[in-house]
C-alpha cells in the first residue's frame, strides 16, 4: 500500500483474489498495533462491504488499546470488489450478500424507483441493481470466504485458530443471519447491523424454522436503528420490524443471542453498529 493509504489505513495490507467461480475481490488487511503472529497469533474479523465499510471500521482496530475499554486482539478483513468491478460494488454484493431464493419485497423496488426517480441513479443503473436479486448465491459467498480465503489469510498473518468472526451491515447483516443460522462453524461471533431482511418471506424466516430446537454455538449480535424505525422509508420500517420479529423468535430460547437499537440512520449506522459488536463479542 502507498505511503498516502498507510497514513489512512494504518498496518493495513491490500491484495486482490479470484474466487474459483471466477470473481475478482479486492481485500485489505489491518493488523492489530504492534502484530506478532509468532508471539500473539489473533483471530480473524471479516467485515463485508469493504469498498465502502472499510474506511470506518478499520481504524476502530484501536479499540484493542483503549485503556477504558480494551477489546480483544483480531485482524480486520475488509473484502470488497476489485478492477473495474469496484465502482459497481453497490449491486454486485447483492449476488454475494442475498440468500438463494430471497424474494425481492415491493417495498425494495419502489425504493430504488424513489432513488430514481430522485436522479440518485440512471434507469441503466437501477435496472441492474434489481437484476442482480434475481439469482442470488449467498452460500457460494460464503463458502469462498470459509474455503478459499481464510486459509490464505491465516498461512499469510499467522492467525490464530479459533475465534474468528463474522460483520456485515444491510445486506451484509443479511449474509450475517444467514451464516449463523446456516451453522458455519468457521466464526464465533457473529455481528448483524440492520440485517437487509425486507421481506416477511424471507429466506431466514425459512431457516429458522429449519434449526428448530437446536442452538448455535457462536454468538449473534443484531443491531438496527430507531430512525429507521420511525423515518417514513417503508423499506427500512419493514427491516426493522421483521429484524425485531425475527430477534423475538430467537432471544426466546437462546442466551447467544444479543442486540442493540441505535440512534442513526440506515447510512449512518454503519460504524456505530460495528463498535456496538465489538464491545458486545469481543470485549477483554
Amino acid at each position: 500500500m502507498s505511503a498516502m493509504w498507510q497514513g489512512c489505513l494504518a498496518d493495513t495490507d491490500y491484495f486482490e483474489l479470484r474466487s474459483s467461480g471466477g470473481y475478482d475481490y479486492g481485500v485489505w488487511v489491518t493488523t492489530p498495533p504492534g502484530y506478532d503472529p509468532a508471539t500473539t497469533p489473533a483471530p480473524a474479523v471479516y467485515v463485508l462491504d469493504g469498498n465502502w465499510a472499510v474506511g470506518m471500521t478499520a481504524p476502530l482496530i484501536v479499540t484493542q488499546l483503549d485503556p477504558m475499554q480494551q477489546i480483544q486482539p483480531y485482524i480486520q478483513v475488509s473484502v470488497g470488489y476489485a478492477g473495474e468491478e469496484a465502482q459497481h460494488w453497490a449491486r454486485l454484493r447483492n449476488r454475494d450478500l442475498v440468500p438463494p431464493g430471497e424474494p425481492i419485497a415491493q417495498e425494495f423496488i419502489d425504493a430504488v424507483e424513489k432513488g430514481f426517480q430522485a436522479g440518485a441513479m440512471t434507469r441503466e443503473e437501477a435496472d441492474a441493481y434489481l437484476a442482480e436479486l434475481s439469482d442470488t448465491h449467498a452460500d457460494t459467498f460464503l463458502s469462498f470466504l470459509t474455503a478459499e480465503l481464510h486459509p490464505r489469510i491465516e498461512r499469510d498473518y499467522g492467525t490464530a485458530a479459533s475465534g474468528h468472526g463474522l460483520y456485515g451491515y444491510s445486506y451484509g447483516g443479511l449474509f450475517s443471519l444467514y451464516t449463523w443460522l446456516s451453522g458455519s462453524t468457521l466464526f464465533e461471533s457473529v455481528g448483524a447491523g440492520s440485517p437487509g431482511v425486507v421481506s416477511t418471506d424471507s429466506q431466514v424466516f425459512a431457516q429458522l424454522e429449519e434449526m428448530g430446537d437446536s442452538q448455535r454455538a457462536a454468538r449473534l449480535h443484531v443491531t438496527f436503528n430507531v430512525r429507521e424505525l420511525l423515518g417514513d422509508l417503508a423499506v427500512y420500517q419493514s427491516v426493522t420490524k421483521n429484524t425485531a420479529t425475527l430477534l423475538h423468535r430467537l432471544t426466546s430460547r437462546s442466551g447467544a443471542v444479543t442486540s442493540a437499537i441505535l440512534d442513526e440512520t440506515h447510512v449512518t449506522g454503519l460504524q456505530a453498529s460495528f463498535l456496538s459488536y465489538l464491545r458486545t463479542c469481543r470485549a477483554r
